[in-house]
């Protein structure tokens, strides 16, 4: 079976990265805001396990982007550009998704737009996280107490928010029927060409034409 490359191998050691450090700080999160959870704590060791998965979570990404300028900003680029097939994607998703019936969807690019969405929420709640987050860090004592509430008010949300698309991320990357090699090409980098086709209609003919993909 023909299969097609679709994700390199620095971008998926800096997903599975992203993963244990978003883990981490979703954990420890979680015990400093509920500051009650006893032992749970790590015995005070929570936030320095926090702030070490933070600077991971910060770092890679930032020395991923330095050395793949290029694409990165490609990367950004689309989870910004949106069209008339993103329209008719959001219009038939509810039935793709949850429906018996297997619907026709708009063609799609390399990331189509449920993971668009996805990569926005990524985009805007990181921006969020890396400014509450160092207001909360190195500026404690120095900001008014208005504006150091105000950060972990802004910290709390992009959590909640991150963090329920983070469940149906992994839940349609890894159970549903419709992207059962979501999952398998983060792993292996690889998707078949009948998924790349069905999936990602618009990729699949640019790359198999020869042009850049």
């Amino acid at each position: 079976m023909q299969e097609i490359e679709r994700y390199s191998g620095r971008a998926r050691a800096q997903h599975w990265w992203i993963v244990v450090c978003s883990i981490l700080l979703a954990i420890t999160g979680m015990f400093l805001f509920l500051s009650w959870f006893g032992p749970a704590s790590w015995w005070g060791y929570s936030r320095l396990v926090h702030r070490i998965a933070a600077v991971g979570f910060v770092a890679i990404p930032v020395i991923y982007a330095l050395m793949n300028p290029k694409s990165t900003l490609e990367w950004i680029k689309e989870a910004f550009t949106w069209g008339k097939d993103d329209l008719g994607w959001l219009k038939s998703a509810p039935t793709y998704y949850f429906g018996l019936d297997i619907v026709p969807m708009p063609p799609q690019d390399r990331s189509n737009t449920g993971q668009k969405l996805w990569m926005l929420v990524v985009i805007l709640t990181s921006i969020i996280f890396v400014i509450s987050g160092a207001l909360m860090w190195f500026f404690k004592g120095i900001v008014g107490p208005g504006v150091f509430q105000w950060a972990v008010f802004a910290h709390d949300v992009a959590f909640i928010t991150a963090g329920a698309m983070l469940l149906v991320h992994v839940i349609l990357g890894s159970v549903h029927p419709r992207f059962t090699e979501a999952l398998r090409s983060m792993v292996t980098g690889k998707v078949t060409a009948h998924y790349a086709k069905s999936h990602h209609g618009k990729w699949y003919d640019r790359i198999t034409s020869g042009k850049k993909a």
